[in-house]
């Protein structure tokens, strides 16, 4: 009988071994309290994103302005977007302010060397939430900061609406177009 309890004490033993070096544990003899611990980790990556135009994996809207007929060249009366409306933007980033820059090619060019430079395009920025996101430059070359929202956390979002300012008088033609004729511009938002 005490070779069997022996046994029983050994296998039992045996049993609880693993448990004690596998993880925090506390054996307890006669209900004192026992007590185990676990340490936890969140690992939260670096994010940044930047939106402007319509939603979706690589796409690059078209701002067109196709004036009227009617239209009195050069008379600094703005013409607003022929193609659609306002265009969404926002920028979201997890680790301090947000840079966001502007470049272009060069003015726009009809492709038979008359051009448009780009402060003949306005654009008005509504903000949306988290305090806007204004245009970083009136000539589409330059940057700006965005404040950040809530401690290191950007999150804002605003409409952009552009304009033609018919503030020249060009030669005819189709000024730009998709990635033709200096007519894209490049966003770019960076972050620390």
């Amino acid at each position: 009988m005490k070779k069997a309890f022996v046994l029983k004490s050994a296998l039992a033993l045996a049993m609880v071994s693993p448990m004690l070096a596998s993880a925090e544990s506390n054996l307890v003899i006669n209900g004192s309290p026992a007590t185990a611990r676990l340490d936890f980790r969140v690992v939260i990556p670096q994010v940044l994103l930047l939106q402007v135009g319509s939603t979706g994996a690589n796409n690059v809207d078209l701002v067109e302005f196709s004036l009227p007929t009617t239209t009195t060249l050069g008379d600094n009366n703005p013409v607003g977007r022929t193609n659609g409306g306002a265009v969404p933007v926002r920028v979201l980033g997890n680790n301090g302010a947000i840079t966001l820059a502007v470049n272009n090619t060069g003015d726009l060019s009809n492709g038979a060397g008359d051009t448009i430079p780009w402060d003949s395009i306005g654009v008005n920025s509504a903000a949306v939430s988290g305090g806007g996101v204004p245009h970083p430059a009136t000539n589409f070359s330059g940057s700006t900061t965005l404040p950040t929202t809530a401690g290191k956390i950007t999150d804002s979002q605003a409409q952009w609406t552009f304009s033609y300012l018919n503030n020249i008088i060009p030669a005819a033609g189709t000024y730009g177009g998709v990635n033709t004729n200096n007519g894209r511009v490049t966003y770019t938002a960076s972050m620390p």
